[in-house]
């Protein structure tokens, strides 16, 4: 376990007591005058660790007699013991990571304070390699360590560098550190060496301020401290990680609308470059570039930058990816553009509306139809092109396919429900959805065990109702009792059931059966006089008037953000609201490289 610790081979010299065989091991050219002799603790400290480790190479060092050795290394005048101790836990640290107590960092965190970069970068990388421990992240803190890493930071010593930004990068994985960091004056050295020469130090700052940008509360201060600027610059960094951690973390910055002015105001040239990103050779890249762009669409400004930049022609390769990797984000980003009632006509100008009908009825990613079926369904409640397009391009087909599927995830069936909402508010194109059928797959959508769902179709079914048509009535009455107990079971449900008491449901299924018993002819009037649950159901609850949600025109709602990854929110305001995909910042944090490799 202990196989191959140099600093041992440098002990054992002075299994004897002589200093100056200890001495040359580490520096052949110190001269007599400038080797001290071992005081009597640093003898017995040097003598049992080699007695030690000669015993049971498997020792812990962080405990016991063998950190009260290095401690005592640590803390001599020497400065060759105190790199022997500095060299011992860093070696150590590389194979033996673990929750330690503070004996065990007081020494570390004192040789981070030498002078010698030798001796600041062995403990750095110590103290890097043990971070890797939620426990010893916050001990690190408590302990003062961040001062001592944020001086460490300004060395001149690019090892130094080095490793103590990648210590900083561990430690800003834990969240309970963050607010600690940002407050030690750590942003704006990480900030500047985000543009250091040295490849390694850039990579280690990104990753630190990535990963301070995953607590919403902090990334003000991250913009404040100048690092936009920083990470818009590294956009198209040679090294792959540091671009991908700069492009994540403007991501995130970009999640919340206060950092989406931020950038708005600070970096001008933020979207051509997230364009340019999108055409990179790693997937990883285009993807998180898209994603990047999807965030920042949820601001009104960036949805027409965005477009007028050429992004719809970037994204349209992405779309058309074999990778669904870059499909999801690409059309993750076309969902939150398509709120804009401008730009309608250009995505469908750009031959874009084919591959997202086609991803409607990609059953076995319901991330991505989620995605497709919103985008389509912003389109579609704009008022711009002829709706006929979207007929032609086969948008009842693909929306048959998810709606008749017995596999159809909750959500994707409360969002293809929630698009048919929007259809049949379209005065060409409510009378496809009768007339081919959709009633009775909105029908089976009120049965999925999903309150969302059910939602959303009875709105498209109140939606038709009120158009008070007899081919309307016509179509619903077939569907009266099929499937599934049909209309009529889901409306006893909905005007019975417990759970439907407190719900949006509940008025929709109200207004629903008293507009079929009063206008939808002498069928449904006989069918609902003679079925006695309904009728208590409707006279207990009493006489309701048509909910708003069937008048507003099929106008968007201001694009607003939410927090549920991406989905519709659980119960819309309407069946007719663009909907938004809204910022998301990745879960994954970025440890630093804390050796010099």
């Amino acid at each position: 376990m202990g196989a191959g610790l140099s600093f041992i081979s440098g002990l054992h010299c002075c299994g004897d007591g002589g200093a100056r065989q200890l001495y040359s091991s580490f520096d052949d050219d110190c001269s007599d005058e400038c080797q001290p002799l071992l005081g009597d603790r640093e003898r017995r400290a040097v003598a049992s660790l080699v007695r030690l480790f000669e015993k049971d190479m498997r020792i812990s060092f962080y405990d016991g007699e063998p950190l009260r050795a290095l401690t005592v290394l640590a803390h001599s005048n020497i400065q060759h013991l105190q790199l022997s101790a500095a060299t011992a836990f860093s070696e150590i640290s590389e194979y033996d990571v673990r929750a330690v107590s503070r004996g065990a960092l007081g020494p570390i965190l004192h040789l981070l304070q030498s002078e010698h970069p030798d001796i600041q970068q062995g403990a750095a990388r110590a103290l890097g390699n043990l971070a890797a421990v939620a426990e010893n992240k916050r001990l690190v803190v408590a302990m003062g360590g961040l001062e001592v890493l944020v001086r460490l930071m300004t060395s001149p010593s690019t090892d130094a560098q080095i490793s103590s930004v990648g210590c900083i990068t561990n430690l800003a994985a834990d969240d309970d550190s963050k607010l600690a960091i940002a407050q030690s004056g750590a942003l704006v050295p990480l900030t500047q060496l985000a543009r250091s020469r040295d490849v390694r130090v850039r990579r280690n700052a990104t990753g630190a301020l990535l990963n301070m940008t995953h607590q919403a509360g902090l990334r003000r201060l991250v913009v404040d401290a100048g690092a936009v600027a920083a990470l818009v610059d590294l956009l198209d960094a040679g090294d792959e990680d540091t671009r991908y951690y700069a492009i994540t973390a403007l991501s995130n910055i970009a999640a919340d609308d206060p950092g989406r002015s931020a950038l708005w105001e600070a970096a001008p040239g933020l979207v051509g470059a997230l364009l340019h990103a999108t055409a990179a050779p790693k997937i990883r890249i285009q993807a998180q570039a898209a994603l990047t762009l999807r965030n920042l669409a949820s601001d009104g400004r960036y949805q027409q930058a965005i477009v007028s930049h050429g992004g719809l022609g970037a994204l349209l390769p992405l779309v058309q990816s074999p990778y669904t990797a870059l499909v999801t984000s690409a059309t993750a980003c076309l969902r939150n553009l398509s709120i804009h009632p401008g730009n309608e006509e250009p995505i469908v100008g750009a031959g874009l509306l084919p591959d997202l009908i086609d991803l409607v009825a990609q059953m076995d990613q319901p991330e991505l139809q989620c995605h497709a079926i919103a985008t389509v369904r912003n389109l579609v409640a704009n008022s711009g092109t002829d709706k006929q397009v979207y007929v032609d391009a086969g948008l009842f087909d693909s929306l048959r396919v998810v709606l008749s599927s017995k596999d159809a995830h909750s959500t994707v069936l409360r969002e293809a429900a929630a698009a048919l909402g929007v259809l049949v508010l379209n005065d060409r194109l409510w009378r496809p959805v009768v007339e081919q059928g959709l009633c009775q797959l909105l029908v089976h959508a009120m049965h999925a065990q999903s309150m969302d769902a059910e939602y959303n179709a009875s709105l498209a079914i109140g939606t038709l109702v009120g158009r008070g048509q007899p081919v309307v009535f016509e179509g619903l009455l077939r569907v009266w009792q099929q499937p599934a107990g049909g209309l009529r079971g889901f409306l006893a449900r909905a005007l019975t059931h417990p759970d439907y008491v407190a719900s949006n449901v509940r008025p929709v299924a109200v207004w629903v059966a008293m507009t079929l018993f009063n206008d939808g002819g002498t069928d449904f009037k006989e069918a609902i006089a003679a079925d006695k649950q309904l009728l208590a159901a409707i006279a207990d609850i009493g006489q309701a008037p048509p909910p708003a949600i069937f008048s507003n025109g099929g106008r968007n709602k201001t694009a607003a953000d939410d927090t549920d990854g991406g989905r519709a929110s659980s119960i819309p305001d309407n069946a007719t609201a663009a909907d938004e995909c809204p910022g998301l910042a990745p879960a994954q944090h970025i440890v630093g490289v804390v050796g010099t490799a």
